[in-house]
């Protein structure tokens, strides 16, 4: 499962198609002979559960090939960026109500892509009805005219589109970039601009209550400015500007010929003005000594503040003023309960209802302030960003809408403290610089559009829905996903093949409007065996994960819990009654689908859905922003984490990667069986990792790897491991580093022994084993096939 998460390295492939396009009776026969091919496919084999207990998600494991001939299958859209939950479309609602799966869509818009193919060309070729951007998956009926995929219009090619300047050859249009990839960024022309592009602006609103000085927080971050602040995505345009705020807020005046940052404070937060409009939001470029000179003067300014009240909402009213004009990104650091004027909270936890209520209370926000400020900045341009650092219960649910509805982050840092908790510290650290470093886009929108007879009825993900297919994202990062439930709103008798179509318009940091496309193809079938052959187990995972999400919040929890267990009862009393030709006993399963029951089991025991369990409100809440929010690939690891045996690692099948040597450990299942007290195990549930040491570990691992002559001396809060000389330091560095760099965020790492504190957390993801509140994974299959034969 880990390795899935390496970046897209693959070149772009070439499409050899044939002068006018692969026409509907090619397709046809190339469809029919396909399909004949498959009959049994290995992904239909059946499975029963009760005896291949001993079942794991292969390493990598790949997402499922969709049944497309040769040539279209090589030019597919990157299953990473985009895909969907079937590979297989019903050809009618009807057909996918009888398989009793989900149909959506997974999206990564704007991931990082080491191959992208970027296309200048004053004229962007789209369809005339339905505005879908020419792809690969088009028909070119001859050299002149082609035919959309999604709404069937036949189109005139226009002359320019004639010239290829790939090739620099005339009078091949099918050859052009556009048409041999499915991913594609295009730079716009003046008409996809509404007015000027705007500037990369950065505005940054500081807690600076006595709590927060007491976290230690703002050294890090003013540090991290510092380190960083010539690697701010930007152009010679690019604008900053810092607001702190206690009971009162503070501004500070950057203006050029100023000998140093003139701070000016406004106390009436009831009505918030700015006091020197002009002067708060800086050229960078141009001022950069005084912002400098802020951030090495603001740790100290407050240092010996005993202002313990919180006036965050005030806080963003005025920056939201600030930022009207221009849009830009709002990043807010928060230690605690905003306590005073407009959207103040009050606690709504009782810690000791947290693990025998049978419903979760408070999951929804207590006032729609945040939200309502949220829509303003959307229609504004501005996307905000939380960094919430706290020891207290803070109200994420509340506190996240701002974020949620303007298209922003959420990052939550519990028990932050500069002392008392370094790898915390150490966390905020890489997850700040790679905030403040990556890529942006501005003023963006995206579209989804679908072949004829499809329809979109529901997104997951931080946005607001402008209408009903263009999200408002007025920020847009490379760490973001989105997921979208579909239906079949027509037939599709007569289609082969369906398409979706994402098209991403943004602003780059430099300035340019720009386009990114992505295009999926998918066939269409029509029989229940068919539809489950192409099941995707992880897109389905990833969706059903978003949709409990939601259902928590606007239902109950224990709705949101039954509607994930009745997903896999009813998928697989559809497999049993309607695809199965003998019948036998057993709880059986499609190959395809044999993980389905143990993620479906994952999700009920992770923090975002556990019961019975003493979980903190905002833990539980930020589990399921991230669930909402990351894209598949790492939402599925805090899902069903990735358990190796680490004190035995070998060079034998490892990968060479920059003259780096990495291990690959085989993946164990998630049970107290697989471990052993003679050895040491990682753990990586995603955001986090565990190095379990056994009580009677091997001597070696503890002196080569830890530095340390035996078990009693590893001590208690180790988070870093020693970069020692020895083979087997550097094989686990290696691994772990490996892990690592393959996403977005930094997982920070702690090492258990039996005695730790914390090895209950590390025994509750534990899957397959029973808890006091949890069934294990054998009873969980019994309880499902209790309720299959009813």
């Amino acid at each position: 499962m880990q390795a899935a998460t390496q970046p897209y390295t693959q070149p772009p492939q070439t499409y050899q198609q044939p002068p006018g396009g692969p026409g509907p009776a090619q397709l046809s026969q190339s469809l029919a002979a396909l399909s004949l091919q498959s009959s049994t496919p290995e992904s239909l084999r059946v499975v029963n559960l009760l005896q291949e207990r001993n079942l794991l998600p292969p390493n990598p494991m790949p997402a499922p090939t969709p049944c497309l001939p040769q040539d279209l299958q090589k030019i597919n859209c990157n299953p990473e960026v985009f895909r969907s939950t079937l590979t297989s479309i019903p050809q009618t609602q009807s057909l996918l109500n009888k398989a009793k799966m989900p149909l959506g869509l997974l999206l990564h818009p704007f991931k990082d892509l080491s191959q992208l193919p970027v296309v200048t060309s004053s004229t962007i070729v789209r369809c005339r009805s339905c505005r879908t951007y020419i792809n690969p998956f088009v028909n070119f009926l001859d050299q002149r005219r082609w035919k959309c995929n999604l709404c069937y219009r036949v189109n005139d090619v226009p002359e320019e589109f004639m010239y290829n300047p790939v090739s620099r050859s005339y009078g091949e249009p099918h050859k052009r970039p556009e048409v041999q990839n499915a991913t594609i960024e295009f730079i716009a022309p003046s008409e996809y601009m509404l007015r000027p592009p705007q500037p990369a602006v950065y505005l940054f609103i500081l807690d600076v209550s006595h709590n927060a000085v007491e976290t230690g927080y703002l050294n890090v971050f003013c540090q991290s400015l510092l380190d960083n602040i010539n690697a701010l995505p930007g152009d010679s345009r690019t604008k900053v500007g810092f607001i702190t705020f206690d009971s009162t807020i503070h501004f500070y005046n950057l203006q050029e010929g100023l000998s140093q940052p003139q701070m000016l404070i406004v106390s009436d937060i009831e009505d918030i003005f700015l006091p020197t409009p002009d002067s708060l939001l800086v050229n960078l470029n141009e001022c950069k000594e005084l912002v400098q000179d802020l951030l090495k003067s603001l740790p100290n300014l407050f240092e010996k503040t005993m202002e313990t009240q919180s006036a965050l909402g005030s806080a963003l009213q005025a920056a939201f003023k600030l930022l009207s004009p221009t849009g830009g990104r709002m990043s807010i650091f928060q230690t605690q309960l905003p306590n005073l004027g407009v959207g103040a909270l009050q606690s709504r936890e009782d810690p000791n209802q947290r693990a025998s209520a049978k419903d979760i209370q408070h999951l929804s926000p207590a006032t729609d302030f945040y939200k309502k400020l949220a829509l303003d900045c959307s229609g504004q341009q501005v996307a905000v960003d939380l960094f919430l650092l706290s020891s207290q219960y803070c109200d994420l649910a509340s506190l996240g809408c701002i974020s949620r509805y303007s298209a922003g982050s959420v990052y939550y840092y519990p028990s932050y403290h500069h002392q008392h908790n370094p790898a915390q510290v150490e966390c905020f650290q890489k997850d700040l610089k790679r905030y403040l470093t990556r890529k942006i886009g501005f003023e963006a929108v995206m579209r989804i559009r679908c072949t004829k007879g499809l329809s979109i009825h529901t997104f997951h993900g931080n946005f607001f829905v402008r209408s009903t297919d263009l999200l408002s994202l007025p920020n847009v990062n490379p760490d973001a996903g989105f997921a979208v439930q579909m239906s079949i709103e027509e037939n599709l008798d007569d289609m082969q093949v369906v398409s979706f179509q994402a098209a991403l318009l943004y602003t780059s940091s430099k300035g340019e409007r720009r386009i990114r496309v992505h295009t999926l193809c998918l066939p269409v079938v029509n029989s229940l065996a068919d539809i489950f052959a192409g099941a995707d187990v992880q897109a389905i995972t990833g969706l059903l994960a978003c949709m409990a999400v939601d259902r928590s919040a606007t239902a109950s929890l224990s709705d949101a819990r039954d509607a994930m267990t009745n997903a896999a009862i009813d998928s697989l009393t559809s497999y049993r009654q309607s695809v199965l030709t003998i019948q036998q006993p057993g709880l059986l399963a499609p190959a395809c689908l044999r993980l389905f029951p143990l993620f479906i089991l994952a999700l009920l025991k992770q923090k975002a859905f556990r019961t019975g369990t003493s979980t903190r409100l905002d833990d539980r809440l930020f589990a399921m922003c991230q669930l909402k929010y990351q894209p598949l690939v790492y939402a599925l690891l805090m899902i069903h984490p990735a358990l190796y045996r680490v004190d035995d690692l070998t060079d034998e099948g490892a990968l060479n990667i920059n003259d780096r040597t990495i291990p690959q450990p085989r993946v164990l299942q998630l049970s107290v069986e697989k471990l052993s007290r003679e050895a040491a195990f990682l753990m990586d549930a995603g955001t986090v990792m565990y190095l379990w040491i056994g009580r009677n570990c091997h001597p070696n691992f503890l002196t080569q790897v830890l530095g340390v002559p035996n078990y009693a001396a590893v001590p208690d809060n180790l988070y870093l491991l020693p970069e020692l000389d020895t083979a087997e330091s550097q094989r686990t560095r290696a691994f772990i580093g490996w892990l690592r760099d393959q996403r977005p965020f930094f997982p920070s790492l702690h090492v258990i022994r039996d005695e730790s504190q914390l090895k209950p957390t590390f025994m509750q993801n534990m899957i397959e084993d029973r808890t006091e509140s949890a069934l294990s994974y054998y009873e969980f299959l019994l309880h499902l096939q209790q309720q299959i034969s009813k």
